[in-house]
C-alpha cells in the first residue's frame, strides 16, 4: 500500500474551510436489534484497507500539501456502549472534531440498549461528501449482511480516482475545453445572516434537528408539482420565509441561499471512482420575499429553473481553484484563494434519500436516522435535509450556546408550520 495519497482539490478546498467549520459529515442509523459488533469490525478493516484515506493524516507542509497513510486497530474506530439513552449517546458521539492531522479520517460507534442499536459515524469532509457518505453506508451495510450470510470477508467498495476532473469524463472534447475554461466566480456575495448570538469562546457544538411527519411528503412533493417546483424548492421556500421573519428582513430584500449541488450528476459511470468529493454550490436568489409563501415559492423555483437549464451546471470556478492551487506553494495559494473566495454565510445541502431497504442489516431495517453536515461556526448557518421513510428530518449543527439552539429550534419549527401552510393549497 501506497505511504503517500495526493491531497485531491476538493481536499483542499475542505481544509481550507478550517475557518467557517468543523468539517464533519454526521449519520445516525437506530435498529430494533443488536448489531453484531465483530461482523461490524470485520467489514470496517476490509473497507479502510480499500479507502487508505480513511486511516491517513493530512500533512499541510506549506509547500505541497499530501495524505500520509497511517496504521491502526479497529477499536480505535468503533466505540461499543451500552448507553441509557441512545438518541443522547448518538448526539455526544456526533459532534466530536477530527483532527485532519489525526491518524483516522474515521470514527463509528455502536450504542445498545433494550435490544436495540444505535450505528453512528463521523467522518473528515475531507475524505468525501455526502453522496459518496451514502455510497460508503449502502455497501457497509451490504457487506455487513453478506458475511453474516457467508462469511466471506467483503472487499466491494469502489477504489479509483479522487481527482475532481472525473467531471469532465463524460463531455466531448469540445465541452471539455469550455467546462476547463469556466474561470468565474460564482461565490456568494450577501451580507444577510442568520440571527444567532455573538461569537463566544464558551460555546459548544449542537445539533438541533425536526422531523417532518412522513404524511406531509407525498403532498409537498404533490404540491410543489403542481407549481413546477422539486421537494428541494419546497425545503428552499420555506427555508426563505422563516429566515426572513426570524431575522426581521424587510420584505422588499434580496437574500441569498447557497444550494449544495452533487456534480455526479456529470458523471454518468462512477465504478472507476474512490471515495472523494463532488460537491458545489449554486446561489438561490429571491429578490423579494412576495405578497405570501406561494409568491416566494415561485421567486424558488424560478432561480432553481435557471440553473437547471445549464450544461455546465455547478462547474464554473473550479477550473480557477484548480489553477490557485496548482502555481503556487500551497501556502502561499491558500493565502490567494482567501482573497476571491467568500463563504456563504446561508446555505442549504439537502443529501436526499436514505433507503431503509438498501441500510437493511440482515434483513433489519433502520427505525429511522439521518445525516447532517459540518458544524458552522457563527455566523455561517448550514441546514440540511435527509429523507428516510419519507419522514423528513431537518438538521442544523452549530457552534453556539443555549439561546443559540432555542434560536434554531425556533426556526426549524418555523420551517414545519411554513411548509404545512405550502401543502394546505393544493
Amino acid at each position: 500500500m501506497e505511504k503517500k495519497l495526493k491531497a485531491e482539490l476538493w481536499d483542499k478546498m475542505h481544509y481550507l474551510f478550517r475557518d467557517f467549520n468543523d468539517r464533519m459529515v454526521h449519520v445516525a442509523l437506530y435498529y430494533d436489534f443488536e448489531i453484531n459488533v465483530e461482523t461490524l469490525k470485520t467489514v470496517l478493516i476490509c473497507f479502510f484497507e480499500k479507502a487508505p484515506v480513511l486511516h491517513s493524516s493530512f500533512t499541510d507542509n506549506k509547500i505541497s500539501a499530501h495524505w500520509d497513510v497511517k496504521d491502526y486497530v479497529v477499536d480505535d474506530v468503533l466505540t461499543v456502549e451500552r448507553v441509557d439513552d441512545l438518541e443522547a449517546a448518538a448526539d455526544e458521539f456526533l459532534t466530536q472534531y477530527i483532527e485532519p492531522e489525526s491518524d483516522l479520517q474515521m470514527k463509528a460507534a455502536v450504542f445498545m440498549k433494550d435490544g436495540k442499536s444505535a450505528l453512528c459515524i463521523v467522518e473528515n469532509h475531507m475524505c468525501m461528501d455526502g453522496g459518496d457518505f451514502k455510497y460508503f453506508l449502502r455497501s457497509l451495510c451490504e457487506a455487513y449482511s453478506q458475511y453474516e450470510q457467508t462469511g466471506e470477508s467483503p472487499v466491494d467498495l469502489r477504489t479509483g480516482t479522487r481527482a475532481y476532473s472525473a467531471v469532465y469524463g463524460d463531455y466531448s472534447y469540445t465541452e471539455q475545453r469550455m467546462a476547463k475554461n469556466l474561470y468565474k466566480n460564482v461565490c456568494a456575495k450577501d451580507d444577510h445572516r442568520f440571527p444567532f448570538t455573538r461569537d463566544s469562546i464558551r460555546d459548544r457544538s449542537f445539533i438541533a434537528k425536526r422531523t417532518i411527519p412522513a404524511e406531509m411528503f407525498d403532498s409537498i412533493k404533490t404540491t410543489g408539482k403542481k407549481h413546477g417546483a422539486t421537494v428541494n424548492d419546497m425545503l428552499l421556500t420555506a427555508y426563505f420565509y422563516s429566515l426572513y421573519e426570524l431575522a426581521g428582513f424587510e420584505r422588499n430584500e434580496s437574500v441569498t441561499i447557497s444550494c449544495a449541488i452533487d456534480l455526479r450528476r456529470h458523471i454518468k459511470d462512477s465504478s472507476d471512482m474512490g471515495l472523494t468529493n463532488h460537491t458545489a454550490f449554486m446561489q438561490c436568489s429571491v429578490p423579494e420575499l412576495g405578497k405570501d409563501i406561494f409568491e416566494t415559492l415561485s421567486h424558488v423555483a424560478a432561480a432553481s429553473e435557471k440553473y437547471k437549464k445549464d450544461k455546465f451546471m455547478g462547474l464554473y470556478g473550479l477550473p480557477l481553484l484548480n489553477l490557485g492551487y496548482s502555481i503556487l506553494p500551497h501556502a502561499a495559494s491558500e493565502q490567494i484563494i482567501k482573497i476571491g473566495y467568500s463563504n456563504p454565510l446561508l446555505a442549504m445541502s439537502n443529501i436526499g434519500v436514505l433507503d431503509e431497504n438498501a441500510l437493511s442489516l440482515s434483513g433489519n431495517r433502520p427505525s429511522g436516522g439521518f445525516m447532517t453536515g459540518a458544524v458552522k461556526y457563527k455566523p455561517y448557518a448550514l441546514l440540511s435535509a435527509t429523507t428516510m421513510k419519507k419522514e423528513i428530518t431537518l438538521s442544523m449543527c452549530v457552534r453556539g450556546n443555549e439561546e443559540d439552539r432555542r434560536i434554531v429550534d425556533s426556526f426549524l419549527q418555523k420551517c414545519e408550520e411554513n411548509l404545512s401552510v405550502l401543502i394546505s393549497r393544493r
